[in-house]
């Protein structure tokens, strides 16, 4: 059995830090503590380890945020797995900051890339852990909220939010 968990986000350095690229983040966070390289391949940038005897593959796709569904089946195929073996991780505008959710299903609700994945992927039922990056005082500033970097009060609730992402990641792997 393989584990796939690939974490949404821009590509490039002026992307790292925004919020939009918080799943990467948590993905970056399971390499480090997992011990593994990032490495080109294809579409997308994937750590290869194990997790409790199975294959395990960190993924940061290289196409934008809201096209990211074709790099993700890309990768699917490439591995031989299937929407059954995927954990996406993501950026959630609807929750507080630094709050973690976990879905087995569901729909995009309003994210861009999550519905780009679900139509990629023929199927709502993909398991994800979404995280919280607030939400800005008006709908018109939605664009360049995401885009932003956290400010350094909210780094330490975005830390914790990570490492609690990570671990609700490896949760469901079990």
């Amino acid at each position: 059995m393989a584990h796939v968990v690939v974490g949404l986000g821009n590509p490039g350095p002026e992307y790292r830090d925004t919020r939009h690229n918080i799943g990467q983040r948590v993905v970056d966070h399971l390499a480090q503590q997992l011990k593994k390289a990032w490495h080109p391949d294809g579409r997308a940038l994937v750590a290869r380890g194990s997790w409790r005897g199975d294959a395990l593959y960190l993924v940061k796709p290289q196409s934008f945020m809201n096209v990211s569904g074709p790099s993700v089946r890309h990768v699917l195929l490439t591995l031989g797995a299937g929407p059954e073996d995927l954990v996406l991780v993501y950026d959630d505008i609807d929750m507080a900051l630094g709050k973690v959710r976990t879905r087995l299903r569901g729909s995009a609700g309003g994210h861009n890339g999550v519905q780009s994945v679900i139509d990629a992927l023929g199927t709502e039922a993909i398991r994800r852990v979404k995280i919280g990056i607030g939400r800005p005082a008006h709908k018109s500033q939605v664009p360049d909220h995401v885009l932003t970097t956290f400010e350094p009060e909210e780094e330490d609730t975005v830390a914790a939010a990570v490492a609690t992402a990570a671990e609700r990641v490896l949760g469901l792997l079990r």
